[in-house]
């Protein structure tokens, strides 16, 4: 990967530590060198994304490059967190991949409704989820071309 991916920014919203720790493992076994922000839940991701809260203050010129979001999470749903990304001015055009275990069809629906970018299913199997992760931090941080983050 090239020094200008490196620099870009993955906000991982998931709240099972031992998918985090996987995801992350995945990531440096695929050599993908990001920097990746951990938010255990929607709320936590929301005060990142728009400084409050716990993360007030913080450098918004500094915005992930894609975020991979759980459903099912504590506080604020997933599908909350992505309703609030894509109804924000700054943060409505970050891409939004959908990583979740679920496997109802509203969950699909829904997401895709409210504007996600993909849906991936997390595999049980431990190498399909390495490689899940290594495809999707190749596409969404090399391949991908994003817009500009607006000021």
């Amino acid at each position: 990967m090239s020094n200008e991916n490196a620099n870009k920014v993955i906000l991982l919203v998931e709240d099972n530590p031992d998918d985090r720790d996987l995801t992350l493992l995945a990531f440096k076994e695929a050599g993908i060198p990001n920097e990746v922000v951990n938010c255990a839940d929607g709320e936590e991701a929301l005060d990142f994304l728009f400084a409050t809260g716990a993360h007030a203050g913080r450098d918004t010129r500094v915005m992930p490059d894609v975020i991979l979001l759980d459903l099912k999470l504590p506080k604020v749903d997933g599908l909350e967190v992505l309703k609030r990304v894509r109804a924000h001015e700054r943060t409505k055009l970050i891409p939004v991949v959908v990583l979740t275990t679920s496997r109802e069809e509203e969950d699909v629906m829904g997401s895709y409704r409210l504007g996600a970018n993909s849906y991936v299913r997390k595999s049980v199997d431990f190498s399909r989820f390495i490689e899940v992760s290594r495809q999707l931090g190749l596409y969404w941080l090399v391949l991908n071309e994003a817009p500009p983050v607006p000021a």
